[in-house]
């Protein structure tokens, strides 16, 4: 197992360079320019001089080699540089909304792994009663609805109901609170769209677990494991649950990986500056080194997401051994 960890962040090293290579060289192909986005955003006149004079400032002018190897080196070192659109550290910029996006996709996950394996498993036990059909019709609902229009729903249930109730209606809050500042107003912020992500999220995992349960219980072991006397109970938790689990902790990986840059539609929805708004901001911009950064870093959670998938393959079931 040490050995596979091993060789498997060794092959990071490779991955993220062709994520490199591709980004950096299909930015560069994108029509467009960022200092005629800056300079026309003045409103005012600008000549072509005054054009090259950005350019050179950024470092547009130079060789695309040169530009790689430096933004490389910087990228090893940890210094993604800054950004071409706001001036400021990307470091600074990317960190202000990591925490936001990392927090509402464990949330997210969080939650819909809990009614995902409760729903999924339950579904599977009660095949074709009344309870399957309510959770396949859960299922069916939640992946067929958008999370940012189930967003809208959830803020306007929210504004009739405290107006209703409390004679005001329920705005929230627009400036992002840390946790450990102000735990009640950072929860009052992101509790609402992890839900409304992790609805649809636990939607797609409770149909996988369903799936795979129903398989494993078909199985000739869990006859035995029945035939010989055990409890129901045992069976289904300590010889059916675990794996079964392998194919929905593929999907909960996925999905995570997916939350941390993807939710930009959701975001805006909920007023939330986080890393997918971020995302499409800098490409709308053509802020090279942004954009770059953002891809290294969603690259980078996909394959760490990987790894500790893996990983967990392993620990739920004995018999894979990696060599």
């Amino acid at each position: 197992m040490f050995r596979y960890i091993v060789k498997r962040i060794l092959l990071v090293i490779p991955t993220l360079l062709g994520a490199a290579v591709l980004v950096f060289l299909l930015l560069r192909m994108i029509p467009g320019d960022i200092c005629e986005l800056k300079l026309a955003g003045t409103g005012g006149y600008f000549d072509k001089e005054a054009l090259a004079i950005c350019q050179k400032e950024l470092g547009l002018g130079r060789p695309l080699l040169v530009q790689f190897f430096e933004w490389i080196w910087g990228v090893m070192r940890f210094d993604f540089g800054v950004s071409m659109w706001t001036n400021r550290p990307i470091i600074e910029e990317i960190g202000l909304r990591f925490q936001l996006s990392l927090e509402i996709a464990l949330l997210a996950t969080f939650s819909a792994t809990l009614i995902a394996i409760s729903l999924g498993v339950t579904s599977a036990i009660k095949q074709d009663t009344w309870i399957d059909y309510l959770v396949r019709l859960f299922s069916i609902a939640g992946i067929a609805m958008p999370s940012f229009w189930l967003g809208i729903l959830i803020i306007l249930g929210l504004l009739i109901s405290t107006q209703a109730w409390f004679g005001e209606p329920w705005m929230m809050p627009i400036e992002y609170t840390p946790i450990w500042v102000d735990p009640i107003a950072n929860l009052s912020q992101v509790i609402w769209p992890a839900l409304a992500t992790g609805y649809r999220y636990s939607a797609v995992a409770t149909r996988m677990t369903r799936s795979a349960m129903l398989e494993v219980l078909r199985e000739d072991y869990i006859r035995t494991a029945r035939a010989k006397g055990l409890l129901e109970k045992v069976i289904i938790n300590r010889h059916a649950l675990k794996n079964a689990l392998l194919p929905v902790i593929t999907v909960i990986g996925i999905e995570f990986a997916f939350l941390m840059g993807g939710l930009v539609v959701t975001e805006q929805v909920f007023n939330l500056n986080g890393l997918g708004k971020l995302f499409v901001g800098s490409v709308s911009n053509n802020d090279y080194t942004m954009t770059q950064a953002l891809v290294m870093l969603v690259a980078l959670i996909f394959v760490a997401t990987n790894l500790v998938v893996d990983i967990l393959y392993a620990w739920l079931d004995p018999r894979i051994r990696y060599n």
